[in-house]
């Protein structure tokens, strides 16, 4: 197996090569500016340790995989093209509104409890670049007034003269009936046709998301459209630098729904957080590997802290109605939590409540954290690791990267000791402490309000630093093992090296599977098996067009159930791709109460109430090669002597600690380092504080257990 995976982060760009029996892991500054050399530095150092340059690599390897920041970025900086909406006339005011809620979606859980101190996010699309145009479909798909081409062109060509670069086409129940979007599409390419330089891009609403809600689809449309273009020429421009290096196969982009494609088959809002979810994927692997089933993914990088889950109950939790930035969507994406705490996240001092407080800003590549000597000069979560002692200042990123403790001390001096007469180390724990607990209060509500136990579970920690914090927050949870995954520095983009190349497409259909006021089971299932068949030949083309084997080719079907007029509904996977006897349906109900009873509650179920059919969906995939994880086998014993000792600070203990330094090359599979110590690696490094103990393991993963 051959091939290059590559993550970039707000902070780092990760990159991991498999090449014959050589696993190789590097990292680089992501350069936002120009993310194609940031990528291509990562892979550099990576092909200079198998001793090999990039365009021999590039040449040989069976395929480069690669998870995106582009979109989140153009969104952050709202550099996106002028969009402009062609929507039913009478529903114009469908994106201004936001629902009379959405202006809280997006906020905090503090900034929600005050919604009326909100403030609306500023549009991506203002009022005068929505036009309304003669058409209806009701909601049965039934037409009820023809689309009139005068009207459509006229309000093409005024929303050109507004600056349109961008048309997002949003009718209403354009999801059962999607015609007269396709008809507005002819007239608009009739007025800008393709091959013009004139041409303007034109996003179809049910294209984008199959399920009803107007507001969600048009939403998702509008983004999608809005970072179509930056997206484009980004992706465009690596495509060339990879081919002006040799490789001349298609390149794989991850996708947040957990999956993959090329590039001529993946939207603009698909990358949007596709970097975390490729580390999910990666923990759903590991979790069977290891026999771990219940997993709580922790991905600390520079920027962000990612929670996600892996259960003993195989679900695997989508957000289907996420939110991005401001702006509600209904695109599926795999779930995650995603918290301000990661390495460049920035400490300060609340003056209003008389506490320290970490991100969620943060201080990212450029300039950085204080140490990193780029011009940064607010204190951070690296600065402070530093200072307590945890850090290598000579050997940090693999000696890429010198540290400065001078400059990490005065950025804490000046922002936190002076308002709050703290000493300098006292001040350190003080933030470090806060981090752990931000990030243990995320992870117990999250696991919490799914109803599982925290101290039933495993923590996996992983990216740059999450090693350093593992120990903080598992003991404020009751957590007593925690699992670094092998390569755990770059264990998002192994992810992304380990997914299948997969298509979700789902559509809205409202469909009574059991009838409580007649007692009957759906006994007519052409309906349900059209859609299947239809969404299923959608995925299965989406894959041929990429060269796939159809012989390759699987499927499953997923339905989202709920009982009556709940809000809640849960996704049940089914057993058959068909309806074929009452039998079936007895048993995909039977698949419903169970889950919706491990989910709420036995007793919660409510039959009573019906049970209906809101959304198919067909996850429509290829099974790839993956890289192989494995839990060690060694038997424990003890570590040998450190190479080093060194002074740390740690919270709740005063004065200095003499703490083991260990280089991880000098341990074996099996060797057990008793805390307080640390075990330097390349690109990362693990803290045991006391009371904590280091098994290492295979391929550099170790497991950290309480021991007190």
């Amino acid at each position: 197996m051959r091939q290059v995976s590559v993550d970039i982060g707000g902070t780092f760009t990760d990159c991991f090569l498999v090449y014959d029996d050589a696993y190789v892991e590097a990292k680089s500054l992501t350069t936002h500016h120009h993310l194609a050399s940031g990528f291509m530095d990562a892979l550099a150092q990576a092909c200079t340790q198998i001793e090999l340059d990039v365009k021999a690599v590039l040449s040989s390897v069976d395929a480069v995989r690669y998870a995106t920041t582009l979109g989140t970025n153009a969104l952050i900086e709202r550099s996106g093209p002028s969009v402009g909406i062609l929507t039913t006339a009478g529903f114009e005011s469908t994106v201004p509104l936001m629902r009379a809620r959405g202006y809280g979606d997006g906020l905090t859980a503090a900034e929600q409890s005050d919604l009326p101190a909100a403030d609306r996010p500023a549009p991506l699309v203002p009022v005068t670049r929505i036009a309304g145009i003669q058409e209806r479909i009701d909601y049965a798909g039934k037409v009820v007034l023809s689309v009139d081409e005068d009207d459509v062109r006229s309000q093409v060509r005024r929303l050109v003269d507004e600056g349109a670069q961008a048309f997002v086409v949003a009718l209403t129940n354009a999801v059962v009936n999607p015609a007269h979007e396709k008809e507005v599409e002819r007239i608009v390419l009739d007025e800008y046709p393709t091959h013009l330089l004139g041409a303007i891009p034109i996003v179809l609403s049910h294209r984008v998301s199959g399920r009803k809600g107007e507001y969600a689809r048009t939403m998702s449309s509008i983004i999608d459209a809005y970072l179509h273009n930056q997206m484009y020429h980004g992706l465009a421009s690596l495509e060339i630098e990879l081919r002006r290096n040799g490789y001349t196969k298609p390149m794989l982009l991850v996708h947040n729904t957990g999956g993959m494609a090329q590039l001529n088959s993946t939207a603009s809002l698909q990358t949007i957080h596709s970097g975390p979810v490729a580390g999910l994927e990666a923990t759903h692997y590991l979790s069977k590997t290891y026999d771990q089933p219940n997993l709580i993914a922790t991905d600390m990088g520079g920027t962000s802290f990612d929670i996600g889950l892996v259960t003993s109950d195989g679900v695997k939790f989508y957000d289907f109605n996420p939110v991005i930035d401001r702006w509600l969507v209904s695109t599926p994406m795999t779930y995650l939590h995603t918290l301000g705490a990661g390495g460049g996240s920035i400490a300060r001092y609340d003056r209003l409540w008389s506490a320290i407080e970490v991100g969620p800003e943060s201080a990212g590549s450029d300039p950085g954290p204080a140490c990193y000597g780029r011009g940064g000069r607010l204190p951070t979560t690296t600065d402070t690791n530093l200072v307590l002692g945890y850090l290598d200042a000579d050997n940090y990123a693999g000696g890429t990267i010198k540290l400065s403790l001078r400059r990490a001390q005065r950025a804490i001096e000046e922002h936190i000791c002076k308002p709050t007469g703290m000493s300098l180390v006292e001040a350190a724990k003080a933030i470090k402490r806060k981090v752990d607990s931000n990030m243990a209060n995320a992870i117990f509500k999250e696991v919490a309000v799914k109803g599982y136990n925290p101290k039933n579970f495993v923590a996996l920690s992983y990216g740059g630093g999450g090693p350093l914090h593992a120990c903080g927050y598992a003991a404020q949870l009751g957590i007593k093992h925690v699992l670094v995954p092998p390569f755990s520095s770059v264990f998002s983009a192994l992810g992304a090296g380990n997914m299948n190349q997969l298509h979700i497409h789902e559509r809205s259909l409202y469909m009574m599977v059991y009838d409580a006021t007649g007692r009957r089971l759906l006994d007519d299932y052409q309906v349900f098996n059209d859609t299947v068949a239809e969404l299923a030949a959608k995925g299965r083309d989406d894959l041929l067009r990429q060269g796939v084997d159809p012989a390759d080719i699987q499927s499953r079907v997923e339905v989202d159930l709920r009982y009556g007029n709940q809000l809640a509904q849960i996704g049940v996977v089914c057993p058959f791709e068909r309806l074929t006897s009452h039998r079936d349906v007895v048993e995909l109900l039977d698949l419903f109460s169970n889950l919706y009873a491990q989910r709420f509650g036995e007793g919660s179920q409510a039959p009573e109430a019906g049970v209906r059919i809101n959304v198919i969906r067909v996850v429509s995939y290829v099974d790839h090669d993956k890289f192989a994880m494995r839990p060690t086998q060694a038997e424990p014993r003890p570590a040998p002597s450190p190479a080093r000792w060194r002074e740390c600070y740690y919270p709740g203990i005063d004065g200095a600690v003499k703490t083991a330094v260990y280089d991880v090359a000098c341990l074996e599979e099996g060797h057990v380092v008793e805390g307080p110590a640390l075990v330097e690696t390349p690109r990362t490094t693990y803290l045991a504080e006391p009371g904590w103990q280091i098994t290492i393991g295979r391929t550099g993963s170790a497991v950290l257990t309480r021991t007190i």
